[in-house]
């Protein structure tokens, strides 16, 4: 009988696992059947009404423009697995072309440097005779301890467990308050609140970003949004090799067969709902010899969107990925806690809007203010009480982005913190408000006579549509935890059943990067299908690297 593979969720993770099958496994396209939600994964983006029905489930006033729940920034030398897997992946631009090409050529054409990374009340914070922020400001407790966290040994990694960041520096206070803290929260979304054992793991795997965090050299940017750029190619190469998808199939539950002790994991069969067909139930058959692959909790699960006039409306739902791995967790004592990560939500949750509008000219005002071009910025305004961060890529960022459209998206890391210019609090905005709230801000550090503040009705003329999004769990897999809290990609005892999320354990690497997925799907693959993993994508260890050691403690001192 040939064997199966079922693809739980139909996120970056999934498709890299179905591209490893094929690649590496041997697989056939027919014997592989994805099932998703929708098809964007955490992912962005697209036109704001090819995501209604996703994320609103009603129609919006507006649905016009463009929509950026959020983004992810790649990087070069740390992403090993992504930019191995995608040199397998042709280009849908440039024929001949792979996926990893099309990146590279476009980051090393137009490399990052942001100049404007820190903005306070007095402007960007990187100008002379101001307290430049390539210095971190650390003090030498801050120092110690920073060090203390990242020398600690991984087998040591438990006494961590359930640590927030803000627990691990309580003796300084200060350290919240310096470039370093600010730059790093806003660039990787840690919070206070967030897990310090996260912390350890970045500091040692992106210890190469550290030097170089203040202007964002490390960055790789896609030529388009990432779903246009990474995720519709993915999809083509597996559509191409006879791969089954099944958008909006929601799978509720795992059937397990019973064994001695229940030790012995392995699925027979998978209840699902037609989410598009009144909720009809189905059941598919697993044998023991298929295998399924379950995206264990997405970060953009229960998210809800707004429009110009409407502010979002809170979707109060558990994370239905989550609850999938809930159900399987209650069945057996090695899966981990997903309510660690999904039931605390002043932990995770953020919010981002996206700005379409029909000319350039507020584009070009945010460039003139900030003192960068589109495509080298990440700003963020410190002074601000919900902290808020502005994200311009170059344009356009949209395949079908009109030559006089710009767009760009900006996010608060707490949403239900009043605004500094809207006095409401954020998440219960609409769109047009955190326009204003933004707005606000740009024009307090805008140095000009003829200030950005004396052309609103030219900006708010040429909005198209301001999209906001709120996210409970955008942040969830920084959220604190224990050693256990997260399965295994591959469970023990598990016959045929991995996890493959940024919510499954995995050696040294870390979370929030697609680095991670794209990991996770070839160690599960390779499990499976008794691979060697000594055989998996080499990682680097620049935490060994004296020269990068060197660079990072001239950094730590400066």
């Amino acid at each position: 009988m040939t064997r199966k593979a079922y693809m739980i969720g139909t996120g970056i993770g999934n498709l890299a696992a179905g591209i490893y099958l094929i690649r590496d496994g041997g697989f056939n396209g027919e014997q592989i059947t994805m099932m998703g939600l929708e098809t964007h994964g955490a992912n962005d983006g697209a036109l704001t009404k090819d995501y209604e029905n996703e994320y609103s489930n009603q129609a919006l006033s507006n649905n016009k423009g463009y929509l950026a729940k959020g983004g992810r920034m790649l990087n070069e030398e740390t992403y090993e697995n992504l930019w191995d897997l995608l040199r397998s992946v042709p280009s849908l631009d440039h024929p001949g072309q792979t996926v990893t090409d099309d990146i590279l050529n476009f980051d090393h054409a137009h490399p990052t440097h942001d100049v404007g990374r820190l903005i306070d009340q007095d402007g960007p914070r990187n100008k002379p005779n101001k307290d430049n922020y390539k210095h971190m400001q650390f003090t030498n407790k801050e120092r110690y301890l920073l060090s203390k966290l990242m020398l600690m040994p991984e087998k040591d990694e438990e006494t961590l467990n359930n640590i927030s960041i803000a627990e691990w520096f309580s003796s300084t206070p200060h350290f919240f308050t310096s470039n370093f803290w600010y730059m790093w929260q806003t660039t990787f979304a840690f919070k206070r609140s967030s897990s310090v054992m996260e912390l350890r793991r970045y500091m040692n795997r992106m210890i190469l970003e550290f030097s170089r965090i203040n202007t964002l050299e490390g960055v790789t940017r896609t030529p388009y949004n990432q779903y246009e750029s990474i995720i519709l190619p993915m999809r083509k190469y597996l559509e191409d090799r006879g791969v089954t998808f099944i958008n909006n199939r929601k799978v509720t539950d795992l059937e397990f067969k019973d064994t001695p002790l229940q030790d012995d994991i392995i699925v027979t069969g998978l209840k699902y709902e037609e989410v598009d067909n009144d909720n009809k139930e189905g059941h598919i058959d697993i044998e023991e010899n298929d295998l399924v692959f379950d995206t264990n909790g997405s970060i953009t699960d229960s998210s809800s969107i707004g429009d110009y006039d409407t502010p979002v409306k809170e979707n109060m739902e558990y994370a239905p990925s989550a609850m999938l791995w809930k159900k399987a967790a209650e069945k057996f004592y090695s899966l981990g806690n997903p309510d660690k990560f999904f039931n605390d939500r002043n932990q995770s949750e953020w919010m981002s809007f996206t700005v379409t509008t029909s000319d350039h000219y507020l584009v070009n005002e945010i460039a003139r203010i900030t003192q960068q071009e589109p495509g080298n910025a990440l700003n963020t305004w410190i002074d601000s009480t919900s902290l808020m961060s502005l994200v311009v890529h170059h344009q356009p960022h949209f395949k079908e982005q009109k030559p006089n459209e710009s767009v760009f998206w900006g996010y608060f890391m707490y949403p239900r913190r009043n605004g500094d210019y809207v006095q409401k609090p954020i998440i219960e905005m609409t769109g047009k408000e955190m326009l204003e709230e933004f707005l606000g801000h740009l024009a307090a550090v805008d140095p000009s006579k003829d200030g950005i503040a004396n052309h609103k009705e030219e900006i708010m003329n040429s909005i198209v549509n301001v999209i906001p999004v709120h996210m409970p769990y955008a942040s969830a897999l920084f959220n604190q935890r224990a050693v256990g809290d997260r399965p295994d990609v591959v469970p023990e005892h598990s016959k045929n059943l991995a996890f493959i999320s940024q919510f499954a354990e995995q050696p040294f690497d870390m979370v929030f990067t697609e680095q991670y997925s794209f990991r996770a799907a070839q160690r599960a693959v390779y499990t499976f299908l008794n691979i060697p993993l000594s055989e998996m994508t080499p990682m680097h260890h620049y935490e060994k690297d004296p020269k990068v050691m060197a660079r990072a403690t001239r950094t730590m001192f400066r």
